[in-house]
């Protein structure tokens, strides 16, 4: 069974995002840490390190997160492991945070041009996931912008940006596919009809198998 870290840091990697990222991973490990627990032993054994999202500006990086903290998570990927970043997780793998990816700048989308939401709200973001059409959970996540032919898109916003991509270790999602029933249903009541079904769930959780499959880069 492969191991999963999954970093919780309420509100900004938001208990309720964690939550959502274990119910959409079922099978495999996942154990949530914080800050404080980050050294030597916390990589032990681990494939996949998650960032999910929250609420809170990205700019709060540092509030938690010394370069000597940083400089774990970028051993970690250095040695191969696996980084799964999400809406806040996805910001923070740019170059003003942990510096994971290259040529590639996490933006907000809706400052974007064309971008089908233009306000920081929770809402659905039209997007097209490999070959589905998907009206996914959106609350001012990321665009993927650099050059195309240095990373995978996995799937793009309705203006074209990239919204989720994997770059050698590292795998991007601006969108919020773990997201759960309820948050669909408040306070955001209006979101009830573009519930999935689960779909989204199987979305990610195919996109984790695969990329755990993948041999260390």
């Amino acid at each position: 069974m492969h191991n999963i870290a999954l970093f919780q840091h309420h509100p900004e990697a938001s208990i309720d995002c964690c939550n959502a990222v274990i119910n959409a991973l079922p099978g495999y490990n996942i154990r949530i840490f914080s800050e404080d627990d980050i050294n030597e032993d916390l990589f032990k054994g681990l494939d996949m390190i998650v960032f999910p999202g929250g609420i809170g500006d990205s700019d709060s990086f540092p509030n938690f997160f010394t370069r000597r903290l940083s400089n774990f998570i970028s051993d970690f990927i250095n040695r191969g492991g696996k980084y799964l970043g999400i809406c806040m997780g996805a910001y923070w793998a740019s170059n003003r945070y942990f510096d994971l990816i290259d040529d590639v700048e996490a933006v907000q989308y809706i400052k974007r041009p064309n971008a089908d939401v233009r306000r920081s709200y929770g809402t659905t973001a039209s997007v097209q996931w490999r070959d589905q059409k998907e009206d996914m959970y959106f609350y001012d996540g990321c665009a993927l912008i650099g050059d195309e032919t240095k990373f995978e898109t996995i799937a793009r916003y309705a203006n074209g940006d990239p919204m989720a991509i994997t770059q050698n270790n590292i795998t991007l999602i601006g969108c919020h596919p773990e997201a759960l029933e309820y948050w669909y249903n408040e306070p955001w009541a209006y979101l009830k009809p573009k519930w999935n079904e689960g779909r989204h769930h199987t979305l990610l959780l195919n996109l984790v198998d695969s990329i755990l499959r993948k041999p260390q880069q």
